[in-house]
């Protein structure tokens, strides 16, 4: 069978998977719907796990001049300003698990990205230009929002939640809401105040129903903010809906003075509804695969959803390898990719929803929540995430 591998969707999962399989020799060709390739502008947390899949695809290098480092995790009360556990980073992650604990700008990963898949001569990238929908035949036939008709052996659907192509994988499946709400902006680091040592730290705050997470990004020089919020009512969807500063002033009013202070600097917030999708009973159909979000989407709290991609990009790669090798047909590849795939994944997924619970607690339940934390070592609390942490994507 010849013609490249399409690949459905240009940000970070479909980017990833280009740049691992046409690093590897196969031809591959991206569809991205937008025309200009502009990324949200937010920030994005890299475990070591993920450090470790952004050398084998080749852009840590340029990436690690804009990383933050933070040194830790400091859990905070939201509302009295309480210390409640500091998880080690820095060094000490770095050691135990062979990598360093990433925190970055979303647009500047994606831009790495973007420059290693066109610096490959196997990868095509073609941006403007929606895949609407295909057929299968010798070859699969991709109808694009131009009019035209690509073909490729297999199609990889890389286009995230949303996903206009799932359906002809899993027929039915649309993405829930989950009952929260998250904002998110980007300060300079002399906005913060300098008792919350942001642009040293990742500072988590937790208060009943809400709770606010900020990181360095960009070596330090800037501050990514979230704040998620227990909402009933689903907001519009989208990724990108504009906030006015009256509202957070709402939403922080009532939590630490120096939190609150960091999360009003910002002049511009940006907010989304979180939405999970039921499991699905399937991610392949023949010589179709869905991967990252668009098979598997996540709830932000173990900030695992883009690594899985990366994850996700790196195993696919090496599923076609071998059953190319071994004269293998794809869709035994594609087979072997979710048979692998899935129990890691799946445990991401239940531990990132159970952290927003415990986020999110109130009254007695909170009250133990904090005690365990106060009492338990940072290190203890940390090497609880040795599976998740120390995997490595490329053995």
């Amino acid at each position: 069978m010849t013609g490249p591998i399409l690949i459905a969707g240009g940000g970070i999962a479909g980017l990833a998977t280009a740049i691992a399989l046409g690093g590897a020799g196969l031809p591959v060709h991206v569809l991205e719907k937008r025309a200009d390739f502009a990324e949200a502008g937010a920030g994005i947390q890299i475990g070591p796990n993920g450090v470790k899949a952004l050398r084998a695809l080749g852009v840590a290098d340029a990436l690690a001049p804009l990383a933050g480092q933070p040194e830790a995790i400091c859990v905070r009360d939201a509302r009295s300003g309480r210390a409640l556990a500091r998880l080690p980073l820095g060094q000490w992650i770095e050691q135990r698990h062979g990598a360093p604990y990433w925190t970055l700008h979303r647009a500047d990963l994606h831009a790495a990205l973007l420059a290693r898949a066109r610096s490959l001569p196997a990868v095509s990238v073609e941006p403007g230009l929606a895949a609407l929908g295909y057929a299968i035949g010798h070859l699969i036939r991709i109808g694009g929002s131009d009019g035209r008709r690509i073909e490729g052996q297999a199609l990889v659907v890389a286009d995230g939640l949303w996903s206009t192509l799932r359906q002809h994988v899993a027929a039915g499946t649309v993405p829930l809401y989950a009952g929260r709400r998250a904002y998110r902006a980007v300060v300079p680091a002399a906005m913060a105040p300098p008792e919350l040592t942001a642009a040293t730290t990742t500072g988590l705050w937790l208060a009943p129903g809400v709770h606010a997470v900020h990181y360095p990004v960009r070596a330090g020089t800037e501050i990514a903010l979230v704040l998620v919020t227990s909402v009933a009512e689903p907001p519009a969807e989208g990724w990108d809906g504009s906030v006015a500063n009256r509202e957070i002033e709402t939403l922080t009013a009532g939590l630490n003075g120096s939190l609150g202070a960091l999360l009003c600097a910002a002049d511009s917030w940006k907010s989304w509804g979180l939405y999970e999708l039921p499991t699905l009973p399937r991610w392949h159909d023949g010589r179709i695969v869905l991967t990252g979000d668009a098979a598997h989407p996540m709830l932000p709290f173990l900030a695992q959803g883009a690594v899985m991609a990366l994850e996700d990009a790196l195993a696919l790669a090496t599923a076609v390898t071998a059953s190319l090798r071994d004269g293998q047909p794809i869709e035994t590849a594609f087979a072997n990719f979710e048979a692998e795939r899935r129990p890691r994944v799946r445990r991401v997924c239940e531990t990132a929803r159970r952290n927003g619970t415990v986020y999110h607690l109130s009254g007695a339940s909170a009250f133990a929540r904090d005690l365990v934390l106060r009492a338990t070592p940072g290190q203890r609390l940390i090497a609880g995430y040795d599976w998740l942490y120390g995997h490595d994507p490329v053995t």
